[in-house]
């Protein structure tokens, strides 16, 4: 792979719309893999901050041992608040917070600006991608690539198939995924997808455990970690998703799923004070 010749599974040109922590780590995984990767913000102050974020994640690749200079791949990226740039993109990745409202307008606006065949796709970790699509006009071209966070460390990327989905697309974005250096699970369109559905429930269960006083964050974390391999416990795991971000999606869930994710206190009264995580500073852990 050269400077200026794409991985042949990706798509040339790419778009990702929002360059926040999960739209910059996305950017950077089209990026580093030979992508021409357009990223649109909402204003020239986070613009800037979506460049500097990419650009960063960038430069840690290649003191890592990336192939190349950090020039050479972000010679490759652009970002700016014109959705119009998205007219040449093959695939636009959206990543905006998980507000309906805000996703559907997002989609529209984006979907506005694509040639036709081109593909359209949503990060949502929990938004029915079927309901999403309902409110497209090539609903066929629309799919969700659910990415982890962090991007750039996480192997994983959900694919997350809805009701109108054209059949060959399921297999062209496993050949995206696979030219990433990632790997895929497909799934059906339902909510919360298989992982956040089953990383929701053991996480809600956790809070629960702490507000009973059954057991310290750091003891049912080390349970699952030592007891059942899991890479890091389910309250830390929150802690770097962000606090309420899993509100977010646990209101979902039990909003689709029933009151098995009802949201505990715990969790309710922890955001409401702003203990949102890592991004905060505190959460289930102290972060400074």
């Amino acid at each position: 792979m050269t400077e200026n010749s794409p991985a042949d599974t990706l798509p040339a040109r790419v778009g990702v719309l929002g360059g926040g922590r999960m739209g910059a780590g996305i950017a950077h995984a089209f990026l580093i893999n030979g992508s021409d990767v357009v990223v649109v913000e909402r204003d020239a102050a986070a613009a800037e901050a979506a460049h500097a974020r990419v650009a960063d994640a960038v430069g840690k690749s290649v003191e890592r041992g990336l192939a190349g200079s950090a020039e050479m791949y972000t010679s490759r990226l652009s970002v700016t608040t014109d959705y119009s740039s998205f007219g040449d993109r093959g695939l636009v990745v959206e990543a905006v917070p998980e507000l309906w409202d805000l996703k559907v307008s997002s989609l529209r606006a984006v979907e506005a600006e694509l040639d036709e065949g081109a593909v359209l796709a949503s990060n949502t970790s929990s938004i029915s991608v079927t309901d999403l699509a309902g409110q497209l006009a090539r609903p066929e071209d629309f799919l969700g690539l659910h990415f982890f966070n962090p991007v750039p460390a996480s192997a994983l990327v959900e694919v997350v198939i809805g009701k109108q989905t054209r059949h060959d697309l399921v297999e062209t974005a496993r050949a995206w995924v696979a030219g990433l250096g990632k790997t895929a699970v497909v799934v059906n369109d339902a909510p919360g997808f298989a992982s956040s559905r089953l990383g929701v429930a053991i996480a809600l269960e956790a809070m629960r455990m702490v507000q009973e006083g059954v057991a310290s964050a750091e003891d049912i974390d080390n349970a699952m970690v030592l007891g059942y391999k899991h890479p890091t416990g389910p309250l830390k795991t929150t802690d770097i998703v962000g606090l309420d971000v899993r509100l977010g999606i646990a209101e979902y869930l039990a909003s689709t799923l029933g009151p098995r994710f009802e949201p505990p206190a715990i969790l309710r009264d922890k955001v409401a004070r702003g203990e949102l995580g890592r991004k905060s500073g505190k959460g289930f852990y102290d972060w400074h």
